[in-house]
């Protein structure tokens, strides 16, 4: 009997969601080729053939201040999202990260009886533990990318399955060292910092002014330092040196790089499965810290930390990042030879085989479509 074309809804509320979608609509669409696509997301969603609904730059909230600013827009959003669920009646609603607002649309929408995959879960082993309870009764199927959240929410009452992180993936940098180089005028002899601050505006706005004083006293001890910036699309930098060099693509950034100086998140795990030394930084408005301080539950603020449950990066939050206290620790990074460096490099390749293997997204598709296929018909 031939196949009916499925219809998902997903809902991703970022950049990193919406490349993370991307990868998981090509995915479906190669086990159920003519399925349906509909949802929350961005340009590359779009560009794996999604209807965008909202767009993910209108979803960018973060901080507890900065969402209780923006609670009447959130809960408009969350009526029209309900209805629009109604009105389309998707097979499978797909939730990608973004919990703050995902969970509560899961809590709306469990009375439609239609069946929820969470992808990219949210770290309730971190904070805010009872939404494993709202995770329980609302979600059908849940996709876990960490090693270690499967016993984690598994011991809570929740079945989770590990598929692997999505950055184990053998996507190929399609551009060697010497046109990289050749392209944005750098010099072989000299180090390379990446700078990675972040990829929403708000995290910009935090950490750039520091990255820029960091780097003028980082280059009191390199002058020769060559500088490149992993910068996001939907950001703005409002001081951008002459002599700094921006690139879109933040793999590359990584890749090339001798050291990275990154805004704790996922860009956090791009250095480590690139094998690049890292700083990790973090700044939020004062009370949205004092807020964290007070729910957050776990060692460490970095996913590679976190993975080896060892202090393997250093990690200066909130008033500990300061220009001094980052370029103390990054310096060291910076020289090939150091033994601070070597040892943290050979840390970085214990964390990248906790990670799995490629295949992540079919993975995904695959344990997906099991959970579906009985609407296939």
């Amino acid at each position: 009997m031939k196949k009916k074309a499925l219809k998902f809804f997903f809902i991703a509320g970022e950049p990193s969601g919406d490349l993370h979608g991307e990868k998981l609509i090509n995915a479906l669409k190669k086990l159920i080729p003519h399925s349906l696509f509909f949802g929350y997301g961005g340009d590359r969603m779009k560009k794996a053939g999604m209807n965008i609904i909202e767009h993910s730059d209108n979803l960018a909230f973060m901080g507890f201040f900065e969402i209780i600013k923006h609670l009447p827009k959130i809960y408009q959003l969350l009526k029209k999202t309900v209805d629009i669920i109604s009105s389309i009646k998707p097979d499978r609603i797909i939730l990608i990260d973004y919990p703050g607002f995902n969970l509560r649309i899961a809590k709306r929408i469990v009375h439609l009886n239609i069946p929820i995959t969470y992808f990219i879960l949210p770290q309730a082993w971190a904070w805010k533990e009872n939404r494993v309870k709202t995770m329980k009764k609302t979600l059908d199927q849940a996709l876990s990318i960490f090693p270690f959240e499967k016993n984690w929410f598994q011991s809570k009452g929740l079945t989770v399955e590990y598929i692997g992180h999505p950055f184990v993936e053998n996507n190929k940098i399609f551009e060697s060292s010497k046109s990289f180089y050749g392209r944005h005028n750098l010099n072989f002899s000299f180090p390379i910092l990446v700078l990675l601050p972040g990829s929403r505006q708000q995290e910009i706005d935090k950490h750039w002014p520091v990255f820029l004083k960091t780097v003028k006293i980082i280059k009191t001890k390199f002058p020769k330092l060559q500088i490149i910036v992993g910068k996001a699309p939907n950001v703005h930098l409002n001081e951008i040196p002459i002599d700094f060099v921006i690139e879109k693509e933040s793999r590359k950034a990584i890749l090339f790089s001798t050291a990275a100086i990154v805004a704790s998140g996922t860009a956090t795990l791009e250095c480590a499965v690139e094998k690049t030394p890292m700083v990790v930084c973090y700044k939020l408005s004062g009370f949205s810290w004092y807020i964290a301080k007070l729910l957050v539950n776990v060692k460490f603020s970095s996913m590679v930390n976190l993975i080896g449950d060892t202090k393997i990066v250093p990690e200066l939050l909130q008033g500990s990042m300061t220009p001094e206290n980052i370029a103390k620790e990054i310096i060291p990074l910076l020289d090939k030879k150091s033994n601070r460096r070597n040892k943290m490099t050979e840390q970085l390749k214990q964390i990248i085989d906790l990670l799995g293997v490629p295949g992540v997204y079919d993975r995904a598709a695959v344990e997906i479509f099991k959970k579906t296929k009985i609407n296939v018909n």
